[in-house]
């Protein structure tokens, strides 16, 4: 699987964020102890600031809305609380129904946003807003959003034109959104991440005709 479930980094542990959320323990933990970023990242969470979600809403038009696990993402208010600056390109090693099976399964303790099939269909499984667990890397998951491609890396044949053409589209969309340049500092390979260990997308992901393809898309 392209994701890496290494997550423990995600999980919110620090007490003075979780003390001022509890009503009133705040004053407990001193607010003083809570840097201005801090704060400004825990207001969204607060009784009527957290920004609506629409039961089966996409954030790409024509997507199918296949809901992960709770446990495999962070609910976020993004890019308010962690601006998107990256996109990640995974390879689920393996089939979509096994993806998506291991996505929806909060034993497995990771998901990306999308799975890009070898036909080209888009399933949305995790909201921009929210965090998911994807990259192995806190900083990075904040930061991006995590598409995974039907397949393996040493195959080849897997990446299809319909795949890496869908696939264009969305990031195209996703960094016309965020204001990203398309360039390969925003869109990068999960083995790009620091402090990986995984691979995807591999040697035969072809990064030349893929970012052709999405700066292509972007100028239409």
């Amino acid at each position: 699987m392209g994701v890496d479930r290494t997550v423990a980094g995600d999980q919110d542990r620090r007490i003075g964020r979780r003390a001022l959320l509890v009503g009133g323990a705040a004053a407990a933990v001193g607010t003083a102890a809570l840097t201005r970023d801090e704060l400004a990242r825990l207001y969204w969470r607060l009784p009527g600031v957290r920004k609506a979600r629409v039961a089966g809403a996409v954030d790409f038009k024509g997507a199918r809305w296949v809901a992960a696990s709770p446990a495999n993402y962070r609910t976020a208010n993004r890019p308010d609380d962690y601006p998107v600056d990256r996109v990640v390109i995974h390879v689920t090693q393996g089939g979509y129904a096994s993806a998506v099976k291991a996505f929806q399964d909060p034993a497995h303790e990771a998901a990306a946003h999308y799975i890009v099939r070898k036909d080209g269909r888009i399933t949305q499984l995790v909201r921009e807003l929210d965090v998911a667990f994807h990259a192995g890397n806190r900083s990075y998951n904040e930061r991006s959003v995590g598409i995974e491609h039907e397949g393996f890396v040493d195959r080849p044949e897997d990446f299809t034109d319909a795949m890496y053409a869908a696939s264009a589209r969305l990031t195209a969309a996703i960094c016309r959104r965020y204001g990203m340049a398309v360039d390969r500092e925003h869109v990068i390979g999960h083995v790009e991440v620091p402090g990986t260990d995984h691979t995807d997308p591999g040697k035969h992901w072809d990064w030349d005709r893929y970012m052709g393809l999405v700066r292509r898309v972007g100028q239409t």
